[in-house]
């Protein structure tokens, strides 16, 4: 119970000074200004990559990707996008050879009858074969699966009127999209899902000016010398920016949605990105602990958040070209799954959490051991090898 009450009340003393700052106060509406800005800027992007004489990421798709196509009967060449893919007409026989060489990267192949099985009703067979080692494949397969659904999507209609003879309405064969381009999927998921996690790293220096500001100012001491333990000391104030991370990340949730964006479980992406600020506080603990100042505070929180960015962001990227199951290691693969309705298994969330948990106490252990030494706090400090061995128990203090 003491434990608790200590922790509650570093806890409130930061939250309140925090809170009444007119320095937090300001830069909070500030954040909500660059939000309402980049909202606009996503909105007005996506809005003319989807019109119809809108921009494009790329200067062009034009011969993107080549792809061998045997398609006899000549109905699923058709709807090939040849602006994307440049089609290149072959018998078969040597395209797995061309696939090997680089001069084509990819074999699609339909079934020679395919015109008479799809008159007696009967299934086409169709292979894709593709490099594995060529990242232009996933364009290649997102374009081929519209393809297909495009035909099947005409053959279905047409037998529908043919079933109905009173309908007279003509039914052609037409592209139908099914899915969103890799640009759009970039727009929308990642972009949403980085603008969730932004909060988690605007708040740093509340902790780094808590932290480093009591040894600049010489209340370190004081501090030190009351009747709560150091580790506690750390987490509460740790907690009090987990706290004000967590209020941010409600506010920015609730302006996405009034903005239009679709967010689905908002409630467990919420939770997820929360969890998530943990370990980016303990991390920043760290550098607050060991820290001397404020300059050296902020060149090593400029380095670590630039690692935490990485290790978020690059399997989230990952997971879209190649839906790779070790993607979710990063919660922000995960919270994008989320709110995008995706189906995400059990073993699957509890990468990311599992991964969350253990930084979680990694982080706030060590930098609960470096609060606690009076050299690191008050000097002369060890450097970092020395330190980082005795943490390791390989050499004494």
């Amino acid at each position: 119970m003491r434990l608790n009450m200590n922790f509650g009340v570093i806890t409130r003393w930061e939250l309140k000074n925090t809170l009444k700052s007119k320095k937090f106060i300001l830069i909070f509406f500030m954040q909500l200004s660059v939000l309402a800005m980049m909202i606009f800027m996503f909105n007005s992007f996506a809005a003319n990559i989807e019109s119809e004489e809108g921009l494009s990421i790329t200067p062009s798709l034009v011969d993107f990707a080549t792809l061998d196509v045997d398609d006899p009967g000549g109905l699923f060449k058709k709807g090939i996008n040849p602006e994307i893919i440049k089609i290149h007409p072959t018998n078969g026989n040597s395209s797995l050879g061309r696939i090997g060489t680089g001069e084509t990267n990819g074999f699609y192949t339909v079934s020679p009858d395919s015109i008479e099985r799809i008159q007696k009703g009967e299934i086409v067979d169709t292979v894709l074969y593709l490099d594995y080692a060529d990242p232009r494949r996933s364009v290649i397969k997102d374009e081929i699966n519209t393809t297909t659904k495009s035909v099947s999507t005409a053959l279905t209609q047409s037998y529908l009127r043919d079933a109905n003879p009173q309908n007279t309405s003509q039914t052609g064969l037409k592209e139908e999209k099914t899915g969103e381009s890799i640009p759009m999927q970039i727009i929308r998921k990642v972009m949403l899902v980085v603008l969730l996690f932004l909060p988690l790293f605007l708040f740093g220096n509340i902790l780094i000016d808590s932290v480093v500001g009591e040894k600049e100012r010489k209340t370190g001491e004081i501090l030190v010398a009351m009747p709560i333990r150091p580790w506690e000391i750390l987490l509460g104030k740790g907690l009090a920016v987990v706290i004000i991370s967590a209020l941010q990340v409600l506010m920015w949730m609730v302006v996405l949605i009034v903005a239009g964006f679709t967010i689905q479980n908002a409630i467990l992406v919420y939770l997820l990105v929360v969890l998530t600020a943990v370990p980016i506080v303990g991390l920043t603990s760290i550098i607050a602990a060991y820290a001397k100042n404020y300059k050296e505070a902020g060149i090593g929180i400029t380095f670590a958040y630039i690692v935490v960015v990485g290790f978020l962001i690059v399997p989230a990227l990952a997971y879209i070209s190649r839906k790779s199951y070790s993607a979710n290691i990063s919660p922000m693969t995960t919270a994008m799954r989320l709110f995008a309705g995706e189906t995400i298994t059990i073993p699957e969330i509890l990468i990311s959490i599992s991964g969350v948990v253990i930084l979680s106490i990694l982080f706030f252990t060590v930098a609960a051991w470096l609060f606690g030494r009076d050299d690191v706090m008050f000097g002369p400090r060890p450097g970092p090898l020395k330190l980082t061995l005795q943490l390791l128990r390989i050499k004494k203090r």
